[in-house]
């Protein structure tokens, strides 16, 4: 029986399509043809402010482009987070998603003493990111900061687990071959909703 995979597009250029819906498109492909069911959003097409204070991540309303991603990350067995590589992260507006979606009620809950219940917990993730490093300088050089604080900060928190990633590097040099081994190996990933 396949999983309900929820597809996120942390590009947030509307106006071209790019490398990063590429790979979503693909992920999307291989996961459709191993019989999941497929929802994907595009961070960039919603509509939502950063926040500007603890009270409005606490206790704030989640605008309604948030309440609906909510609603498809709830419904979701399987998250995709597709994002490119910006001064060493994920784009601000990816982060101020997370942010908006994963607030106190709706993805944790806060106890009186240690880690907060995960209300996101029985649920798998792969990151996709992509960058102009390679990707071996990337892990061993600067140890995948990003991605691993989207694991362990991020999703980990309020309950993703495992959190599995792929980093597609070098993609300014990358000859067409290459390019097409990433897009395959991430059909066979969204074939095996893993």
């Amino acid at each position: 029986m396949g999983k309900r995979i929820l597809i996120l597009n942390g590009h947030p250029d509307t106006a071209r399509k790019g490398l990063c819906g590429a790979l979503a498109d693909a992920y999307a492909e291989g996961a459709a043809s191993g019989g999941h069911t497929v929802e994907r959003l595009d961070i960039g097409a919603l509509q939502f402010d950063l926040m500007r204070s603890q009270s409005e991540f606490e206790t704030g309303t989640a605008p309604p482009d948030i309440a609906a991603a909510q609603e498809a990350i709830r419904r979701a067995e399987h998250l995709v987070v597709v994002f490119p590589l910006w001064l060493g992260d994920m784009p601000a507006l990816l982060k101020g998603f997370f942010e908006q979606a994963l607030r106190p009620g709706f993805a944790f809950a806060y106890r009186p003493n240690g880690f907060p219940e995960k209300h996101l917990a029985g649920r798998s993730a792969r990151i996709v990111v992509t960058m102009g490093m390679p990707a071996l300088v990337y892990r061993w050089y600067f140890r995948a900061h990003a991605v691993k604080n989207l694991k362990r900060n991020i999703l980990g928190f309020v309950g993703y687990a495992p959190v599995r990633d792929t980093i597609v590097g070098g993609v300014a040099t990358a000859k067409p071959a290459a390019m097409a081994r990433h897009f395959e190996t991430v059909r066979a990933l969204g074939r095996s909703a893993r």
